[in-house]
């Protein structure tokens, strides 16, 4: 069986969790601070934002405004716009740095690895061959290429020509 490791997670799962009250996506929602919480594009019902601790560069999630944990929950409005908006930031994921395939996937339930249980979200993660290597097994460390910063600009800057 193939495992996905990734050590950096464990800060997150052990340190910033605890820290943070209440849930991270509402607190998003609420303030409206885009540039400093690494938001690319808002709609009604959700909006995508760069993973602080990413699998790898780009990795972006699609996240429903309202605090609701399954697909079962949504109205037709709202599961409308959550894909729609998976495919827009999936599209400008590409137009902006090119990744060669891209996993795409939701994880409904702490068992099921949500950092996030009770806020439904949809992980983009942009892939390119041999963006896995040595450094996480040998050192315990994933290279990510690019700053949250750059990349977030990058990617307002191409979704604003866009529109």
């Amino acid at each position: 069986m193939d495992k996905l490791w990734a050590p950096w997670r464990i800060k997150y799962i052990t340190e910033d969790l605890k820290k943070s009250s209440g849930c991270v996506f509402c607190r998003i929602v609420k303030e409206k601070k885009d540039k400093k919480n690494f938001v690319v594009i808002r709609r009604n019902h959700c909006f995508a934002v760069l993973n602080i601790y990413p699998y790898n560069n780009g990795h972006t999630l699609i996240v429903i405004n309202r605090h609701v944990n399954d697909l079962d929950k949504l109205n037709k409005e709202e599961r409308d716009e959550f894909l729609d908006l998976l495919i827009e930031t999936k599209t400008l994921i590409q137009k902006t740095i090119s990744p060669a395939g891209f996993n795409i996937g939701m994880n409904l339930g702490r068992v099921a690895g949500a950092g996030c249980p009770g806020h439904l979200h949809i992980h983009v993660v942009p892939r390119w061959a041999g963006d896995i290597n040595f450094m996480p097994v040998v050192s315990g460390i994933k290279v990510i290429s690019q700053s949250l910063k750059t990349l977030h600009k990058e990617l307002c800057d191409v979704h604003k020509r866009k529109n």
